[in-house]
């Protein structure tokens, strides 16, 4: 198979498309690779301290250059990130990471604050699903503070069956991925590679 120039190899690209927001707004949602990070850094820069907060659990003003390798090279089956992309910025990262050894991935979100409420949780969440349950993953598991309200619609408004936990402020969930409805937070439309 022959791979664009700086895409790996193994690069998904049917998980490449582009979606029309409920407000008829276009976005293209691709997987991540690793030329997305000079990308990825801009994105986090633009973020609000409250955003990266909710997210990393404390005060992450800069991602290290280990961290950007990290989060922009992933192998695809065990660990994915999906992008959301519009004029050539990154406005939103989902991702899974395997748990060792398991069915189970832990399940992440971070959309740029201008986005938020616009349904790029959810689109993310179900693509992430999609793609977990193709490399046999069946569970999706999250940390998120009790405070966040938007994190915890996401999930219950997903369709999965969730159940939680809280423990100091901190709410676990937990739920299968089963196949889900076609989404009303958007429809897809042919991609571009």
């Amino acid at each position: 198979m022959v791979t664009a120039p700086g895409l790996p190899e193994n690069y998904p690209r049917a998980l490449d498309r582009t979606v029309t927001l409920a407000d008829g707004q276009l976005v293209h949602l691709r997987p991540i690779h690793p030329g997305d990070a000079p990308a990825l850094v801009a994105f986090h820069a633009r973020l609000s301290s409250d955003s990266v907060y909710r997210r990393y659990f404390s005060f992450h003003p800069e991602l290290s250059e280990t961290e950007v390798t990290w989060l922009t090279t992933v192998d695809y089956v065990d660990r994915l990130a999906l992008v959301v992309v519009v004029d050539d910025a990154l406005v939103a990262v989902g991702r899974y990471d395997r748990l060792p050894g398991t069915e189970t991935a832990e399940v992440a979100f971070l959309v740029a604050d201008e986005f938020q409420h616009r349904g790029l949780g959810m689109l993310l969440l179900k693509d992430l699903a999609t793609a977990a349950r193709r490399h046999a993953i069946t569970t999706f598991v999250a940390e998120t503070q009790a405070s966040n309200r938007d994190m915890m619609g996401v999930f219950e408004g997903s369709g999965f069956n969730v159940t939680s936990s809280l423990d100091a402020e901190i709410i676990s969930v937990r739920f299968r991925i089963a196949p889900y409805e076609a989404s009303d937070h958007g429809e897809s439309v042919p991609g571009t590679a």
